[in-house]
């Protein structure tokens, strides 16, 4: 008999895949557990069969770095799916059932005009027209009591009409079903027995929380695009299981945090700003490694360019980030769309002005320097003509055609009688004052001045145009990441399991309230253990962090207020109010602590700590940078020579002046004259002025 070693324990893959899908290129971020290595990829979008860019850079992964599919062990997703589906209009055929005499909901909504300088603007359609509206004869009270009961012969008409309409599903949203679900449940088992191909979502089980308006334009979101979610989702997880990926895929969500594929499908709100959300964790973890107190966040892709503040290390949050033309009252990280993307074309108006945006040539056919069909002019041509990018973008996934370029831009330079690399450096100047209005706006709104903060730019066109931006906002500093062009990629793999919970309470902050109180915040953070350890497979210790949405008696709107989950238990309502009270001097520079205090809302998030990969320090730069070329560039109406840079070659320590160009696999850096970049600790690259600033075009 011959001797025979144990079989070796089995391994655990080693690797861990995010992946961000963009409108021109989809981004990989690999991440080495063993030994903390990242490893990043693009390659170009193809929205037209959503899907197949995951394929293609599979097999790009195993091509280039050896890793193959069944060696991914966790892999996290950031999609746009949702949101474009809003935009595009292509959801779901729905009806809507409110209570009876309510049917105007979507209509009214808050009455507000779009834009209040636009007598002539109009407020756009809503996703369920009025004629797809039906009234139920119910009423819930405001304490929770039956009023009314419900009608089933009503419901039954409704559910009729929309069967006979052709709809997908239908939106259920009752007056007061935040505090109590049963006629809104009852709806759900009369259609399940009489209409069960009917897709139906109650508001009470989206997001139950007090304003009618607000819960029924988030259910209809929700409602709107889930077919399509759960679609994508079903088939990107077949698509990793034939690519031989066996890790679960997990989802990234609106609020910042991870999720899986099931609670996707079931909660497809949640995930609205999955994209754009990954990008802003990516950045949050950039400014705790280098300890920037106020950041603004720069996320230029080949579409558009979204901005977000970090403050001490954290994203800020909200509810009612526009969702296309619709507010989405859910937690969401606050991001806002500022402008144009790399790809974003530049055109001329009828009365001769030079525009920007907002149609992109996306990656079919993509900008004129692709070579891929393209022939208007974009950004990214701009800064081609103007010099600035080199032969190729995304890993050699484009090589770049300056002639192609120069034509295109050409095209817009006779109209506007101008030159060639000046019209270049126009349509850079219009993109960027277009950026410039909105960023101000954001940060008045904050209450924020650009002269204190960090500006820190990353996707594929963010270190291109970031030193544009920072020079007329007078900002102190540009950071730009290690991998800036897969950052949003990155920050799926450092973002939490993180889901959040509310209950409206409505009551006054008072001896009597805190029994209630007491109650709500057990519920919440027993549904947020049992959502850890059930629904997200979380074994490790929870975190569960509390906020309210407090107001002062008669006031109409609440601002949210941190509190800690002891004072709730222990009725510490001195503690309580005075947090309140300090939010709200925070915010509005006074407060009033003789006034009544209430309390709308309580929230609580619940949060399962995922591992980050190790804090790694570049290696020291030994010797002063070398440029491996010259390049004569068109900055400030002048020709100039710029310096061109490869990242890589760059250590900690090292620096250079402009006017410079860095290159690097997933992006350009460009360094303006008057401005020195210094690779710090952790090998992100700061720009910072080192000469007054000079005004574009002086």
């Amino acid at each position: 008999m011959t001797d025979q070693s144990p079989p070796s324990p089995e391994v655990a893959p080693p690797y861990r895949l995010g992946v961000d899908i963009g409108g021109t290129f989809t981004d990989f971020c690999l991440l080495d557990v063993r030994s903390g290595e990242l490893r990043s990829l693009k390659v170009l979008s193809t929205p037209q069969r959503p899907g197949e860019e995951i394929a293609t850079g599979l097999r790009a992964l195993e091509a280039r770095h050896g890793v193959a599919p069944s060696e991914i062990a966790y892999f996290v997703h950031g999609t746009t799916v949702g949101v474009n589906t809003v935009l595009q209009r292509k959801g779901a055929r729905l009806w809507l059932l409110t209570t009876e005499a309510f049917e105007d909901v979507l209509e009214v909504a808050r009455l507000k005009m779009p834009d209040p300088y636009d007598l002539f603007s109009r407020r756009p359609a809503p996703l369920v027209p009025r004629e797809r509206v039906a009234g139920v004869r119910e009423r819930i009270a405001a304490d929770g009591t039956v009023e009314v009961p419900i009608d089933e012969a009503s419901v039954l008409a409704a559910l009729g009409r929309a069967r006979d309409d052709g709809a997908d599903g239908v939106v259920v949203s009752f007056l007061h079903a935040y505090r109590n679900p049963v006629h809104e449940q009852a709806v759900r088992a009369l259609a399940e027995r009489v209409a069960p191909e009917l897709d139906v979502v109650c508001s009470s089980e989206v997001w139950p929380v007090i304003r009618e308006y607000e819960r029924t334009v988030t259910a209809t979101i929700a409602a709107y695009v889930r077919t399509r979610v759960a679609d994508y989702l079903g088939s990107l997880e077949r698509s990793l299981v034939e690519a031989g990926v066996s890790a679960a895929p997990m989802i990234t969500k609106s609020n910042g945090g991870i999720m899986t594929v099931g609670q996707g499908k079931r909660e497809c709100a949640q995930m609205l700003l999955s994209g754009t959300a990954s990008g802003v964790m990516g950045a949050s973890w950039v400014a705790r490694q280098t300890g920037a107190e106020a950041v603004m966040s720069l996320d230029v892709g080949g579409t558009s360019a979204d901005v977000a503040l970090v403050v001490d290390g954290e994203p800020r949050h909200g509810v009612g980030e526009l969702i296309g033309d619709f507010p989405l009252y859910l937690p969401t990280v606050s991001v806002s769309s500022i402008g144009e993307g790399g790809g974003s074309i530049a055109w001329v108006d009828s009365h001769g002005v030079l525009n920007v945006g907002p149609e992109s040539a996306g990656s079919s056919p993509g900008p004129a320097c692709y070579g891929l069909g393209g022939e208007r002019p974009t950004i990214t041509d701009a800064f081609v003509v103007c010099g600035f990018l080199g032969d190729s973008l995304g890993y050699g996934a484009v090589t770049l055609d300056p002639e192609r370029a120069f034509r295109a831009v050409e095209s817009v330079a006779r109209a506007l009688g101008k030159g060639v690399r000046e019209t270049a450096e126009a349509i850079i100047r219009v993109a960027v004052s277009g950026m410039y209005l909105e960023v101000s706006k954001l940060l008045s709104r904050a209450g924020l001045d650009p002269r204190a903060m960090e500006l820190q730019a990353f996707g594929g066109a963010g270190p291109m145009i970031a030193g544009f931006l920072a020079r007329e906002l007078a900002m102190a500093r540009v950071v730009v990441p290690r991998t800036p062009g897969v950052l949003s990629a990155f920050g799926g793999l450092v973002a939490d399991l993180k889901n959040d919970f509310v209950r409206t309470v409505y009551r006054d902050l008072e001896a009597d309230a805190v029994g209630e109180l007491r109650a709500v915040v057990d519920e919440l953070a027993a549904r947020g253990v049992a959502w850890l350890r059930e629904e997200a497979g979380f074994a490790g210790e929870p975190v569960l962090e509390c906020s309210a949405d407090m107001r002062y008696r008669g006031q109409s709107f609440e601002i949210e207020t941190p509190l800690e989950l002891a004072w709730l238990r222990d009725g510490d309502l001195g503690r309580i109010a005075a947090a309140f009270h300090d939010e709200h001097r925070r915010l509005y520079e006074h407060a009033d602590p003789q006034a009544a205090v209430q309390v709308v809302n309580l929230r609580l998030v619940a949060r399962g700590v995922t591992p980050k990969p190790p804090l790694e320090h570049a290696p020291p730069g030994d010797r002063p940078p070398r440029p491996h070329a010259a390049r004569t560039v068109w900055l400030d109406g002048t020709e100039q020579r710029a310096l061109v840079h490869h990242r890589a070659a760059l250590g900690a320590g090292s620096a250079i002046e402009g006017p410079a160009v860095v290159e690097q696999e997933d992006c350009t850096t460009v360094v303006l004259g008057g401005h020195r970049a210094v690779v710090d600790t952790f090998g992100n690259l700061v720009i910072s002025r080192i000469a007054p600033p000079v005004a574009a075009g002086e």
